[in-house]
């Protein structure tokens, strides 16, 4: 009888340990997906059974490994790049859907004097004016800077002092002081607690990057990431995407 009970208690261990390893979740996205995820996977986790695994990176980096084959779940990425890999049969077009969308912003150290940046004139002379800057060396802010930037006639004289970073880190190499400022999406800014938000760029020049959500075509578990994503939508999703700084998409 004692050697009955212990089998069962093994047989039971191992078909609880079994689909919980199965049940994992693998998201793909940059750090605002992290940070939306973050509030709203807790209760997810808990009411579903299921694991929610972010892993993240800039956003082309994302993409790269998805184009290469590493397996996922789900991935948030921005909008046009979803939609190549929609073309490239790599995301369900049916799945497919704007989550939210972030603005542009300029960061310092926190507790270091904020520079004017409340007119387009005013950005161009603080970025004339700045020690050192970075800002994303692929990402999709990035691409509407460097027209920002063509645009304003300041890109030579930007060269020597601006540091375009592989990383998601332009927020910490500011919080640090390796940058006097650094320009990416605010949520990013948001999410380091040693950079301080100064604002958006002006309106004239703003941009904002759209996060589109999509299934894989090879996920085992496609009904609970199409779940995932209507919980990115959910009034708890939208909560959570304008505490972060964000838009719902």
């Amino acid at each position: 009888m004692y050697r009955l009970a212990l089998a069962l208690g093994a047989a039971l261990m191992l078909a609880h340990a079994g689909p919980a390893a199965a049940q994992e979740l693998k998201i793909f996205g940059s750090r605002v997906t992290k940070m939306v995820v973050g509030d709203i996977g807790p209760g997810y986790e808990r009411s579903s059974g299921r694991k929610l695994t972010v892993l993240t990176d800039v956003a082309a980096v994302m993409k790269r490994r998805i184009e290469q084959g590493e397996p996922f779940d789900l991935a948030v990425l921005v909008n046009f790049q979803a939609d190549d890999l929609i073309k490239k049969g790599k995301l369900v077009a049916d799945s497919r859907a704007d989550v939210m969308k972030a603005g542009i912003g300029l960061a310092v150290r926190r507790g270091a004097p904020r520079p004017d940046i409340s007119t387009v004139a005013a950005f161009k002379q603080t970025l004339l004016a700045a020690k050192s800057i970075v800002y994303l060396k692929e990402g999709a802010s990035t691409l509407h800077l460097e027209k920002v930037l063509a645009r304003l006639g300041v890109v030579d004289a930007l060269k020597a002092k601006t540091t375009m970073t592989s990383g998601e880190s332009v927020s910490e190499m500011v919080a640090s002081g390796e940058a006097e400022i650094g320009i990416i999406v605010i949520p990013n800014i948001l999410s380091v607690p040693g950079a301080e938000l100064v604002g958006p760029l002006p309106a004239e020049i703003q941009s904002y990057v759209t996060f589109t959500a999509a299934v894989s075509p090879g996920s085992p578990h496609q009904p609970a990431a199409r779940d995932v994503i209507k919980l990115m939508q959910s009034p708890a999703g939208v909560q959570s995407i304008r505490k972060n700084g964000m838009e719902p998409g």
